[in-house]
């Protein structure tokens, strides 16, 4: 049983995809900015839900991208704007309201800057918020994740299968 537990461990480590050189992402907004708003994932993921984290700024303020990857979209989305960038092993992350920097192909870095953040999205408690999102896989059956648990920040613990 303990083998079985432990094959599966790695098998979940192995399939964890390589977000940055380091397997984590970075904060997307310097300093590190306080959350306002926390990830909800829906389930199943076509219904309601808050499909990232709500990130306090300011308007203007400089958004970065929190790892390496290529920019996929940069531009408006359901009269939003929108930067989203294809990290390597599937992971996509997403950046909103944003006004672009950057176009559709160029390729990042942790810390390249994306755009600047535009204030007025909705449901922001601040003057400024950055949405950040992040999926893994095809859009059409992705797995939303929050961005938080995949920050170099972000403190991992394992938990024993059994109680």
């Amino acid at each position: 049983m303990r083998i079985l537990a432990l094959c599966w461990l790695l098998c979940l480590v192995c399939a964890t995809p390589a977000w940055a050189a380091n397997g984590r992402l970075e904060w997307p907004l310097w300093p590190r900015p306080a959350v306002v708003r926390e990830f909800d994932a829906p389930s199943p993921n076509w219904t309601r839900g808050h499909r990232g984290v709500d990130l306090a700024g300011s308007a203007g303020q400089i958004v970065h991208a929190a790892g390496p990857g290529t920019v996929v979209f940069a531009g408006e989305l359901a009269g939003r704007p929108v930067v989203s960038i294809a990290h390597p092993g599937g992971l996509r992350t997403s950046y909103e309201p944003v006004r672009a920097l950057v176009r559709p192909g160029t390729l990042v870095t942790a810390g390249t800057s994306l755009g600047e953040l535009i204030a007025g999205h909705a449901g922001c408690p601040t003057a400024a918020c950055l949405h950040w999102g992040a999926m893994w896989g095809p859009a059409s059956r992705a797995d939303y994740l929050n961005p938080l648990g995949l920050l170099a920040s972000a403190r991992v613990r394992l938990k024993p299968l059994h109680p």
